[in-house]
């Protein structure tokens, strides 16, 4: 079966009223941006409140493409479909039906039921009448279909407008807000399973990811920073491209692990990591701060805990995995391709320095008082992991597995 265009579906965009075109015009951009990655050309177009991709080359992959547009956040559903030319004769749309027909479906014994639309108003036949003419010759040329109504194994959808659009199936798509409609959110992204869930999470709302990283050597191995770059790049795949900022964090955590209660270590770390990333967020124009924390997962993701690492934050601190349990997680992250690589055995600055005995009840007067005894040198110790951080451009290319 040779398709000529695809039709993108959309839901919430639908009801955005009159500034619905913003929606559109940022999933029309980001659909170009992802079939770069297909072979082929292709042609993104708004008309008449759809959105349509047509396939401009003679030969393109198909494969290629569905993968491309099914890494699309705001899109539905997208229809495969056969494009013909705009006419009132019945029957160019009879011989174009039963051919799609013919290539999609064959001599199967399949239900169906046929839906018309007719926004071009001066084809000379109503829905009803297309529906009904349609049905009847799909059954006269193909014995071992059947009509069903109700629950037909076939939808078989006619569009006339500008074009005549003919399509059967409609593939799920991501559903979401397309990116770049709400803003830019900083994540911080470790090498375990819920970080970049929880970044595909709120990118899937349309905001744009950047991503800080907090390394330790010689405690954390470079091929720990391998990985998380390339749990970045597997996330870019939906997010587009990220920018990965990589702070030296083994100072900070040598001063901690010397000067504080061992049992608050976790819950200090923590509250330095939020610092560092709400000040690059600053920097780089992010509005908010993302973590994959779910309440009780370890002693840091108590309701206690979590108060004492927001004390530490201005910016809104979205957590979007707050109420998932862990295999909710893992379901997530196998489905964006991310889980595989968070289980590669290299260890993270904050399982290197974990506490035997974390604190699961902190109180935020009794945190605040330990971290007076890293005072002065400490806020110089910030202020350089900001200054020196490491920043790189993280991107899917086409080819790239």
């Amino acid at each position: 079966m040779e398709y000529q265009a695809f039709l993108i579906k959309y839901a919430e965009i639908g009801t955005k009223g009159k500034n619905r075109y913003v929606f559109e015009d940022a999933l029309a951009k980001d659909i170009r941006m992802k079939l770069k990655r297909a072979t082929g050309e292709y042609y993104v177009a708004r008309e008449r409140g759809r959105i349509y991709v047509h396939v401009k080359s003679e030969s393109y992959d198909y494969e290629e493409c569905m993968d491309a547009l099914q890494h699309v956040f705001g899109i539905a559903g997208i229809a495969p479909m056969v494009q013909i030319p705009y006419s009132q004769e019945f029957a160019d749309l009879e011989k174009a039906v039963l051919s799609y027909f013919r290539a999609a479906y064959g001599d199967k014994p399949v239900s169906f039921k046929v839906e018309s639309r007719r926004a071009e108003k001066s084809y000379p036949m109503t829905s009803p009448e297309i529906e009904m003419e349609l049905g009847h010759s799909i059954l006269e040329n193909f014995p071992n279909t059947r009509v069903d109504v109700h629950k037909p194994e076939v939808k078989l959808r006619i569009e006339i407008r500008q074009f005549i659009n003919i399509y059967g199936k409609i593939i799920p798509g991501l559903s979401g807000m397309p990116l770049g409609t709400n803003g830019k959110a900083m994540l911080l992204l470790s090498g375990g399973i819920d970080s970049p869930v929880a970044g595909f999470k709120v990118a899937k709302r349309g905001a744009l990811i950047e991503a800080t990283y907090f390394h330790a050597p010689p405690y954390t191995s470079e091929r720990a920073k391998i990985k998380v770059m390339d749990l970045a790049r597997q996330l870019s795949t939906y997010t587009g491209p990220i920018m990965l900022h990589v702070v030296n964090f083994t100072e900070i955590q040598l001063a901690i692990y010397d000067r504080c209660p061992h049992e608050e270590l976790t819950i200090i770390m923590r509250r330095y990591m939020m610092r560092i990333a709400e000040a690059l967020a600053y920097k780089n124009g992010c509005i908010g701060l993302i973590t994959g924390e779910s309440i009780g997962q370890v002693a840091s993701q108590t309701l206690q805990s979590l108060v004492c690492t927001n004390e530490v934050c201005t910016l809104p601190v979205y957590r979007p995995l707050i109420a998932f349990d862990k295999q909710e997680i893992v379901d997530v992250a196998e489905q964006i391709g991310t889980y595989e690589t968070s289980i590669e055995p290299y260890e993270d600055c904050c399982t290197i320095f974990v506490a035997k005995h974390p604190v699961t009840k902190p109180i935020v007067e009794k945190i605040r008082k330990s971290e007076e005894k890293l005072f002065p040198e400490m806020d110089a110790m910030v202020e350089k992991a900001v200054n020196e951080v490491e920043s790189i451009l993280i991107r899917k290319e086409r080819g790239n597995e």
